[in-house]
């Protein structure tokens, strides 16, 4: 279960797309920038491969929740 999930802009400028997230999963802190097209660049150390694919899922659903639909 991914805990403490935070978002920023990563721009002054709020309406351009781009996003600096950070989260807590097996306590282990992830950090990464989700695109606007879905991707994310992993700035921490990525997930293993084993959970790599469920944490892009949540990621991608918790961003969808907290900026696209306000």
């Amino acid at each position: 279960m991914i805990t403490h999930f935070q978002f920023k802009s990563l721009f002054e400028n709020k309406e351009m797309p781009g996003w600096h997230f950070s989260f807590y999963f097996k306590k282990q802190k992830y950090t990464g920038i989700y695109h606007q097209n879905g991707d994310i660049q992993w700035i921490s150390e990525p997930p293993l491969d084993g959970d790599i694919d469920q944490l892009k899922e949540r990621v991608h659903e918790l961003m969808l929740f907290h900026v696209y639909d306000k």
